[in-house]
Order: C-alpha cells, then structure tokens, then sequence
C-alpha cells in the first residue's frame, strides 16, 4: 500500500505522514519505492534508500541513477516499503 502525499502542507493520509512514513523507512534502512514529480513536471518512479531527512529534503541513494539524489518531501506523490518476495520451493 503506498503512503500518498495529498497536501503539500501536511503530508498526511489516514493519521499518517508522509515525512513520519519516510523517517520510519529511513530508521528501519528499508528500500522504498517513490512515485517523485521534478521541477519540470515530469514524474518517475524510483527505488531508494534514505540516508538523510532535513529541512523538508530526503537525501537518498538512487538505485535508478546509481547515485546520491536529494528529493524534496513535497514531490514525493507516493511512497512504498519494498518487500521482496521469494518464489515457491527456494
């Protein structure tokens, strides 16, 4: 189930926050997959690790880049632990 970000200004959903959502998955080292609009308007979906959260920033590894990126929470549309599954019998 992804955390969705409806206002930009709370960032809440169903008693939760974006930012505390993103904090937990930080604390936890969890990957997470982000929907992340940029400041030209174009969306992507990434997977990353949060290294850093500050000042409404999220500093974090991007598997898609294979770099460091700083996003900011208000472009984040939505995000998602990832859960790895594995196949029957292994």
């Amino acid at each position: 189930m992804f955390a969705y970000n409806t206002n930009k200004r709370s960032h809440s959903r169903g008693g939760t926050t974006m930012l505390g959502n993103l904090q937990r998955y930080m604390n936890s080292g969890q990957l997470v997959e982000i929907i992340y609009v940029d400041r030209h308007g174009r969306t992507s979906k990434r997977t990353v690790r949060i290294h850093e959260i500050s000042r409404g920033n999220v500093k974090a590894y991007c598997f898609a880049r294979r770099a460091f990126r700083v996003f900011s929470v208000d472009n984040i549309l939505a995000a998602v632990p990832v859960v790895k599954h594995r196949a029957a019998g292994y």
